[in-house]
């Protein structure tokens, strides 16, 4: 059965255990990126990943963007948007439909 994580600061990523899913506090780009790889052979489907964290691993996170499982989805974090979520989506739409109809 696939699972659902959440990785980030402490701070942002707390509230998502009152519902269940499975959180994993993280503040280096190193610690990012080995926590991410075991989550993959973990199998967890979904993986929810504060926007500051991600943009330490980008490289990392995009080894994974052709790949059915999992979704790596970016969040804010409690600092706020720092517009990577959209910039991907934005990117996926582009791609699908041929041009940037988000704008």
């Amino acid at each position: 059965m696939y699972k659902i994580a959440v990785m980030g600061d402490k701070d942002s990523i707390f509230g998502f255990a009152s519902v269940g899913l499975s959180i994993f506090p993280v503040t280096e780009p190193d610690e990012t990126e080995k926590t991410l790889r075991r989550l993959i052979n973990e199998d967890y489907a979904v993986i929810f990943i504060t926007e500051k964290a991600a943009s330490g691993i980008s490289a990392e996170i995009d080894k994974y963007k052709s790949r059915p499982l999992p979704a790596i989805i970016p969040i804010p974090g409690v600092t706020g948007n720092t517009g990577i979520g959209m910039s991907n989506v934005s990117k996926s739409v582009e791609q699908a439909v041929g041009s940037d109809i988000l704008k």
